[in-house]
């Protein structure tokens, strides 16, 4: 057995910036055409939650206007996006952090591209 056994990763102990490239062809892959721009969002707030471990997830209108920038139908295949954990200022907040998902224009292709973490900037 493990030592570890209550210990889990603490997504509280720090504040980072990264960036990802999502590929929302396979996460919509069977949707019905008028949901598919909703269920892409949805699924960006889920790989959000899933890579920084936090509850609260904020899409920024940047991103949401990429998504539904072809329509409800033809969402774009990958998009590549700035995941940001942050400290929550509200204090009767039940989380105490939040990420932020941020929109990275691409200008040629996403071959080549990997996980970077960003330095912060604030």
């Amino acid at each position: 057995m493990s030592d570890k056994k209550g210990k889990k990763r603490s997504a509280v102990a720090d504040v980072v910036t990264r960036e990802y490239t999502i590929n929302l062809h396979k996460r919509i892959h069977g949707v019905g055409f008028k949901r598919r721009a909703p269920r892409a969002v949805k699924e960006i707030k889920k790989f959000a939650m899933k890579e920084m471990g936090t509850n609260d997830v904020r899409v920024t209108p940047l991103l949401n206007k990429h998504v539904w920038s072809k329509g409800v139908r033809n969402v774009p295949f990958r998009v590549r996006v700035r995941l940001a954990r942050k400290r929550n200022e509200d204090e009767d907040a039940e989380e105490k952090l939040y990420t932020l998902v941020d929109h990275v224009p691409i200008d040629t292709t996403f071959k080549g591209l990997e996980t970077v973490t960003v330095e912060a900037d604030e």
